[in-house]
């Protein structure tokens, strides 16, 4: 028996097993587990095993970047491949030309993980939204130029908003060569320094939209500078570059109503301003005028005539009250006089006289009695009317002097 090297048993072994055709162009179905992605050769190294067994695996470059969907841990699938020997370690494996999803779509396992990704990174929140312009001036719009979606813009801007100044950036809208075309449209629509962009196609088959879920044009529409309004499709269909933009429109003739405003009702709104713009000038004219009068008003009450005025008239409230409270004390004191007088008179030595009584006085002394006067004396005798003068004659007995 010869003897051989263990590079020659493995090259042997590896020859019979590339010749057996049975091992050639295998549908081998398991799941993925130990995946690496190779980033310096961009190889796919990973495991397919199944309930029992599992085999090694490796995908080449060549291979793995014509994949729409990126490999993961766990994933089912559908692997095209062959089985051989790797001579340097004994290492049974199989060389992988194709993979397919076990169950889903490629294209949509490939669409669902792009979105994950791009969710993941904040590419469609809602807070990197930008509103649009009320009034831009320049419009772009990024479509095909042979289609019916550039006409319905062209219709509904020429329509509404006729004094905005369109740009059209023509661009493949589906096939191969689409996306890049795409990208290409949106920078030179930011070169140009539009105010709104409009991003789109119509209608057609999922397949006839797949630009539109690429990452290339998700990014762009993310990174540009301008408001994206975008309007993939119909109604129904939906996009990557849809959840991406700043606004999705259903349609492009609905992209570009929102993306331009209204002009008759743009000057229904201004003929409102200027009613209400009239009014409230009427109205501040006429708050302004209330308040000048009031000033004039504070300014004449404040002025020295004003105050004179008012001092001279306050004076003369000041005097006609005076005046009254004197009339008043002249009144009352004058009733009491009166009263007065009416009491002394009552008490007046006159109106005894008047009753037949008389006054007689001795000199300036009045006589209350004989022995104040003796025999011979003058007296002045005073009645109610007038006065009478005696001569004291002689003192009677028990009656003093008479007369």
């Amino acid at each position: 028996m010869a003897v051989i090297s263990v590079t020659q048993l493995n090259r042997y072994v590896g020859f019979k097993l590339k010749e057996d055709r049975m091992l050639q162009g295998l549908l081998v179905q398991g799941e993925i587990t130990n995946f690496t992605n190779h980033y310096r050769s961009g190889h796919f190294y990973f495991t397919i095993r199944d309930e029992e067994s599992s085999v090694k695996a490796v995908m080449f470059r060549s291979n793995a970047q014509r994949l729409r969907f990126m490999p993961e841990d766990g994933m089912r699938v559908i692997a095209a491949a062959s089985a051989s020997l790797y001579e340097r370690d004994g290492a049974f494996q199989l060389y992988v030309t194709d993979l397919q999803p076990d169950g889903a779509g490629a294209k949509a396992l490939a669409l669902e993980q792009l979105k994950k990704k791009l969710t993941a990174m904040g590419v469609f929140d809602s807070s990197a939204k930008r509103p649009l312009p009320a009034m831009p001036q320049k419009i772009g719009v990024i479509t095909s130029d042979t289609g019916a979606a550039l006409q319905d813009v062209k219709n509904v801007i020429g329509r509404r908003y006729p004094i905005g100044h369109l740009l059209v950036y023509p661009a493949l809208v589906q096939g191969e060569n689409a996306a890049n075309s795409v990208c290409r449209a949106i920078q030179a629509a930011e070169r140009d320094s539009c105010d709104v962009l409009i991003v789109g196609r119509g209608g057609g088959a999922a397949e006839d939209l797949q630009a539109f879920n690429t990452e290339a044009v998700v990014m762009a529409i993310y990174h540009c500078t301008i408001p994206v309004v975008s309007a993939v499709g119909h109604e129904t269909d939906w996009t990557l570059a849809d959840a991406a933009a700043d606004l999705r429109a259903p349609t492009p003739s609905a992209a570009a109503e929102l993306a331009v405003p209204d002009v008759q009702h743009l000057m229904q709104t201004v003929q409102e301003l200027g009613r209400r713009q009239e009014a409230a000038v009427i109205r501040i004219f006429q708050q302004k005028e209330q308040e000048l009068r009031r000033m004039q008003d504070k300014l004449l009450l404040a002025s020295p005539q004003q105050r004179q005025q008012a001092a001279q008239l306050e004076l003369q409230h000041i005097r006609e009250r005076l005046e009254h409270g004197i009339n008043r004390t002249l009144e009352r004191r004058s009733t009491q006089l009166m009263q007065q007088a009416e009491r002394l008179d009552m008490l007046s030595p006159l109106k005894i006289l008047g009753r037949g009584y008389a006054l007689v006085y001795h000199g300036e002394d009045l006589i209350h009695s004989g022995a104040q006067v003796q025999t011979g004396d003058l007296l002045r005798i005073q009645l109610a009317q007038e006065s009478v003068y005696a001569r004291v004659a002689e003192e009677k007995e028990g009656t003093g002097h008479g007369i």
